[in-house]
């Protein structure tokens, strides 16, 4: 538990008010627009055939924050904050790439959205995780989407994923 939220909080302050000033509520949710990005993410093949795995809580999260825009609202902690846009078009031509580092994971990856100012693209496994490939590397974010959100608005530092 962070410090700055009580157990009755959903998402630490500065996580909280960068969603709310983004258009997000409690309650908020279009499941008709997830269902139709998961349609799309299914129908779409790569032309060497690689197709998208959808997994049930990436469809979760675009309900409830797809089509937010969301930036931080206070100066990173040990790394720039990062502002966020949540819309899995934007993994919409990653299937191979997000297949390959799920397979070295052990997990399915489906695209979440992208970071706005490095271009990094965020992914989500079946079991919430949440991670980012950009030109620096291959990013874990959290074990959720909330942690996800925290990590990147905050500009808490996040753990590179290494092979081995």
């Amino acid at each position: 538990m962070h410090a700055d939220h009580t157990p009755a909080d959903r998402f630490p302050s500065a996580v909280d008010a960068a969603l709310r000033a983004a258009g997000w509520r409690p309650g908020r949710r279009d499941i008709e627009r997830a269902e139709a990005w998961a349609d799309a993410l299914r129908n779409h093949r790569s032309p060497a055939g690689h197709r998208h795995t959808v997994v049930p809580a990436a469809v979760e999260a675009w309900a409830e924050f797809g089509s937010l825009t969301i930036a931080p609202t206070e100066p990173g902690r040990h790394v720039a904050a990062l502002s966020l846009d949540i819309d899995p078009m934007h993994g919409l031509h990653l299937a191979r790439t997000l297949a390959d580092l799920g397979r070295a994971l052990g997990t399915d990856l489906c695209p979440l959205g992208a970071d706005t100012e490095c271009h990094g693209l965020l992914a989500m496994d079946a079991e919430g995780r949440g991670y980012a490939l950009d030109h620096a590397g291959d990013w874990y974010l959290g074990d959720d989407f909330g942690q996800v959100l925290a990590t990147l608005l905050t500009g808490t530092t996040p753990t590179r994923l290494v092979a081995g």
